[in-house]
C-alpha cells in the first residue's frame, strides 16, 4: 500500500532525505552530471524531458552543502515481464552520489529506502541496469539477463527465409507523432510472443509505461547522437501490415580509398522470421557503410541464427538486467515455470531479513504456482542474490551450484528445479533505463 510518508531509513549525521519536485529539476540533473560526467551543458540538459516521475524521485541533502549530495529514483513498471506474465516492479535508476559525499553510506541508505518503498507499493521485484557490475550484488541483486552486441559487416550473408521477399521495408525520419503508436504496439507484441508461441513471453521486457518515459525516449538532442544523424526508422510490412521496426542512425566517414560509414541500430523487433530476414537484409546493407553495429539484442535474437557466419559479427555478451526479489513469496508465486516443480528453498536475505526463511514452491509446467513458508529442512539453499539471478529464467541454478552459490540438500532436486526455473526465451530489456 502506498503512503506519502518517507520510509524511516537512517542516514549519517548531517544528511536527510527529501522528496523532490519539478522545482528541483536543475539540482537533480546537476547531481546526475556529477555522478555520471557529461559534455552536455546543464542549461541544455534541463530543456529536455526528464524521465522520472517526481513522486518517485528522492534526494539527499547535506548540512552546509549547496545542491544535492545524492539522488535516486524508480520507474513504476506495472507490466514488467516475468516468465509467463508480468509483475509490478520498481525500476531503480538515476542512483548517484556527489564525489564529495562518497564512502559515507549514502548509497546503502538509498537502496534501503528504495526497497522499503517497493514493499509499501506492493512491488515484489526491483530491477536495474548496473553502471558498475560489482556494486549491486551486495544488496541482493543478481545478474538475471544478458544482451548481445554485434558488428555486422556490410553485405554479410544471411540465411534465406521463405516469405521474406514478400515483405517491404519503409525508411523514414523517426518521430513520436508518426511512429510512437506503431513502435509501442509492435514492441509490446514482440515482448508478449517473441517466439510466436502463445504463453511464451520474453522475461525482462518492459514498456515505456509513463508519459515522462515516452517523452524522454523520443527526444533526440544532437548532443546524444555522437556525431551521427538524427534518429531514423525502418518499418517492415507484409501486405500493408507492420511486422517489425528498427531504430538506427548512420555516420558517414571517408578515407582516401572511399567511404567508411557506419550504421548503429539502437532497437529492433520483428514478429516473425520472415519479417526479421527482410529487416536485417536492409539494416546490414546501407550504402556508403562498411558495418552495422547493434546495441541491445537478446542473446537468442533471430539475427544470431540468420547470419551464415556469426563469428564475423564479433559477438560480445554484456550483462543486461539485474533483479532483486523484494517479496520472495509473491515473486516466486507470480511467475510460471517450464516444468512441474515441488521444491523447498531456504533463502537468505541479509538486507531484508523478513524474506529469510524456507519456502515450498509448487507449480505445474506453464501453469499457476504457489509459494508458502514452511518449517523444517529444505531441498536447496541459496542467497536472495542467486534467486534473483535465476528468476527470469536466463541463469541456471545448476551453473550457480557449480560456483558454490546454491547448495543441494536433497539429491536430484537441483536438476529438476533448474529445469523448472528456466524459460524457452532468453530474458532481456531492449532499452536502458
Amino acid at each position: 500500500m502506498h503512503t506519502s510518508a518517507l520510509p524511516d531509513v537512517p542516514l549519517p549525521d548531517g544528511y536527510r532525505f527529501r522528496s523532490l519536485t519539478e522545482a528541483d529539476l536543475r539540482a537533480a540533473v546537476d547531481l546526475d552530471f556529477w555522478a555520471f560526467p557529461s559534455g552536455t551543458s546543464l542549461d541544455e540538459a534541463v530543456r529536455h524531458p526528464f524521465p522520472l516521475g517526481w513522486d518517485r524521485t528522492v534526494g539527499i541533502e547535506a548540512a552546509g552543502f549547496d545542491g544535492l549530495a545524492a539522488l535516486h529514483g524508480s520507474y513504476p513498471f506495472q507490466e514488467f515481464g516475468v516468465p509467463g506474465g508480468t509483475l509490478p516492479t520498481g525500476g531503480l535508476t538515476w542512483v548517484g552520489v556527489h564525489p564529495q559525499h562518497r564512502r559515507r553510506g549514502l548509497l546503502t541508505a538509498m537502496i534501503d529506502f528504495h526497497l522499503a518503498r517497493c514493499r509499501r507499493r506492493g512491488e515484489p521485484l526491483s530491477a536495474l541496469f548496473a553502471a558498475e557490475a560489482p556494486i549491486y550484488g551486495r544488496f541482493g541483486y543478481g545478474k538475471a539477463a544478458d544482451d548481445i552486441r554485434l558488428t555486422i559487416a556490410r553485405g554479410a550473408a544471411l540465411h534465406d527465409v521463405p516469405g521474406a521477399d514478400e515483405h517491404t521495408v519503409h525508411i523514414a525520419h523517426a518521430s513520436r507523432e508518426q511512429h510512437g503508436d506503431l513502435v509501442e504496439r509492435l514492441h509490446r507484441a514482440a515482448g508478449a510472443r517473441p517466439a510466436g508461441v502463445a504463453g511464451i513471453n520474453r522475461p525482462g521486457w518492459c514498456e515505456r509505461e509513463t508519459e515522462q518515459l515516452q517523452a524522454h525516449f523520443w527526444d533526440d538532442p544532437p548532443a546524444h547522437r555522437d556525431g551521427r544523424e538524427s534518429r531514423r526508422i525502418a518499418v517492415v510490412e507484409h501486405a500493408g501490415e507492420p511486422r517489425g521496426y528498427a531504430l538506427f542512425r548512420r555516420k558517414l566517414d571517408w578515407e582516401v580509398f572511399g567511404p567508411r560509414g557506419t550504421a548503429a541500430v539502437s532497437e529492433v523487433v520483428a514478429l516473425d522470421a520472415a519479417a526479421a530476414r527482410a529487416l536485417w537484409g536492409v539494416l546490414a546493407d546501407f550504402d556508403l557503410t562498411v558495418e552495422t553495429s547493434t546495441f541491445l539484442l537478446p542473446v537468442d535474437d533471430a539475427v544470431t541464427r540468420l547470419l551464415v557466419n556469426p563469428r564475423a559479427a564479433q559477438p560480445r555478451v554484456v550483462d543486461n538486467l539485474w533483479v532483486r526479489l523484494v517479496d520472495v513469496g509473491a515473486a516466486l508465486a507470480g511467475r510460471q515455470y517450464a516444468a512441474d516443480v515441488d521444491v523447498t528453498l531456504a533463502v537468505r536475505d541479509a538486507r531484508l531479513p523478513e524474506n529469510t526463511g524456507t519456502y515450498r514452491l509448487r507449480a505445474r509446467a506453464f501453469g499457476e504456482a504457489t509459494c508458502d513458508r514452511v518449517t523444517g529442512g529444505a531441498d536447496l539453499s541459496l542467497d536472495v542474490r542467486e534467486l534473483g539471478a535465476a528468476y527470469l529464467g536466463g541463469t541456471s541454478l545448476v551453473s550457480l551450484a557449480a560456483a558454490g552459490l546454491v547448495t543441494e540438500h536433497t539429491a536430484g532436486t537441483l536438476a529438476h528445479a533448474a529445469a523448472a526455473f528456466g524459460w524457452p526465451v532468453a530474458p532481456m530489456s531492449s532499452w536502458v533505463w
